[in-house]
């Protein structure tokens, strides 16, 4: 097994459908703008509830990535 070294950011998705698709639409973000995105972990869920009563998920991940 190689030997990497880490970087570590936290990111905030959000999303109507759930906790399931925040993560997802995070995650895209995140390989947009970071290179070798390797893995995550959910630090925090919670949700909110807009004026007209719609419900926002929102996901805290940290995100590892190798570094080069």
């Amino acid at each position: 097994m190689a030997e990497h070294v880490y970087k570590v950011v936290e990111i905030v998705g959000t999303s109507h459908d759930g906790h399931d698709a925040a993560i997802k639409t995070a995650l895209a973000r995140a390989r947009e703008t970071l290179r070798h995105v390797r893995w995550f972990e959910v630090a925090a869920q919670r949700g909110y509830i807009e004026p007209d009563g719609q419900v926002i998920h929102q996901v805290t991940l940290k995100v590892g990535f190798t570094l080069d």
